[in-house]
């Protein structure tokens, strides 16, 4: 991997992708610190410390939420839009004809149709946080004006991370969006490191706990790497084929299931779920109503919102046993149910039949989907409940080990290690063509 960098770095025309891609994270991080005006900093600082909703997204915007910056939404709207248009392909049969027979123009505009969702979604999730914000008084200004600008602000800075991403995935190298989440995610670590050492340095922490919680997250980080580039190779046979007056013997191949079909989308699924109805629920703590309940012998069920609110933030809470299994379940369902939108058993059976190739000992058609699905079924019980139990673990981790300045979230694990493995794959494979062309030429 080293020397592929360092051969990166001597070829002009990675080199230059590279910086491109440097001065688009530069860029990124100078539009962090461009903040909304007129924001009441301490009360914002308060209510940032009572949500965990909020601390999950200013975690993927590089702490733009917590500074309340123009980009505090991050580039959530889009991910968002991406996955619905994603599932939309499967389940709408204009979409799914578009995408696979539509060719580049299809790609168009499905890509268009992806960032008017985008706004759509950016509206609303700016208008949800702006309304909020100004109940809980976190804006001077509490006109209805003030709340429109504060919308317009929110979406601008999404649509423009939105482009940024793009330029970078046209003129730089990777995917721009899970670069510009990479470095969001990245960003935060310097801040965890130095609040981690200063309260060791003052004795408030224990020192074998922390080289034991660093132990845990390098070995976490290393099975992440397995499973990221784990696969199932099914074994596949060419029949041999007569074309004109030429006979083409049968060839050996081998169709790759990934481990991880889900990747990260499954965690991030489980945790919006979780956390939004609870942040939800906690704007009702600033209405001033007083808790009520309904007496059913020795149970005391809550009878409105606020009373809701208490019970959830008392026994729902990120670090209660409800949460973490409510969380791991989640987890595993939506693996589950990703993975089999991914992969379209029958269309590989069909593809198999059409190009007159077979896995040995199973006959072509039906016998094929139900083979290659008993294999998926057991591949993806494997990364569902990894998944499952790599979701817990931070706060599990936090709790026993008492090391509570360091966020080490699942979520940002897997996208750091994908996201990095991912780009230095297309480096790699850029460095391959470059050696190609140079074979070529000679």
């Amino acid at each position: 991997m080293l020397n592929n960098l360092r051969a990166a770095l001597l070829v002009p025309d990675i080199r230059k992708r590279v910086a491109f891609v440097l001065g688009a994270f530069a860029l990124f991080v100078f539009m962090i610190h461009v903040q909304l005006p007129g924001v009441d900093e301490k009360r914002w600082q308060d209510l940032l410390r009572g949500g965990s909703f909020y601390n999950f997204l200013g975690f993927l915007s590089g702490g733009a939420l917590q500074k309340l910056s123009i980009i505090a939404m991050g580039i959530t709207p889009y991910i968002n839009a991406s996955i619905i248009m994603q599932l939309m392909t499967v389940v709408m049969p204009q979409l799914e004809e578009m995408a696979k027979k539509g060719g580049e123009e299809g790609r168009k505009k499905i890509s268009q149709y992806t960032r008017w969702l985008t706004i759509v979604l950016g509206v609303v999730q700016a208008t949800t946080m702006s309304v909020n914000m100004s109940r809980a008084g976190v804006f001077y200004d509490s006109s209805w004006q003030f709340i429109v600008y504060a919308v317009i602000a929110f979406v601008a800075g999404t649509l423009f991370l939105m482009w940024l991403g793009e330029q970078i995935t046209d003129k730089g190298i990777g995917n721009g969006v899970s670069l510009i989440i990479f470095i969001g995610i990245v960003l935060r670590y310097p801040t965890y490191v130095a609040q981690t050492v200063q309260i060791g340095q003052t004795g408030g922490l224990n020192i074998f706990n922390l080289f034991l919680f660093i132990a845990i997250a390098l070995i976490t980080i290393v099975s992440i790497v397995f499973m990221y580039q784990g696969q199932r190779r099914i074994p596949v046979q060419q029949a041999r084929r007569v074309v004109g007056r030429k006979m083409f013997a049968g060839r050996s191949s081998y169709i790759p299931l990934r481990l991880n079909n889900a990747g990260v989308i499954s965690i991030i699924f489980a945790i919006s779920i979780l956390l939004l109805p609870q942040q939800a629920l906690s704007w009702f703590q600033h209405s001033g109503t007083v808790p009520a309940y309904v007496h059913a012998g020795p149970l005391e069920i809550p009878s409105n919102a606020t009373a809701v609110s208490l019970f959830v933030q008392t026994y729902f809470s990120p670090n209660t046993f409800l949460y973490n299994l409510a969380y791991f379940v989640l987890v595993v369902v939506f693996t589950f149910f990703y993975s089999s939108v991914v992969v379209n058993v029958k269309d590989i059976a069909d593809n198999l039949k059409k190009s007159g190739s077979f896995i040995p000992g199973i006959r072509p058609g039906l016998p094929t989907e139900e083979y290659i699905r008993r294999i998926l079924l057991r591949i993806t019980t494997v990364a569902a409940v990894y998944l499952g139990l790599l979701a817990i673990l931070p706060s599990t981790l936090q709790r026993g080990l008492g090391v509570t300045t360091f966020y080490l979230g699942s979520t940002s694990l897997l996208i750091v290690v994908g996201v990095a493995l991912d780009t230095m794959t297309q480096i790699e494979a850029r460095l391959a063509m470059r050696d190609y062309k140079g074979f070529i030429k000679g």
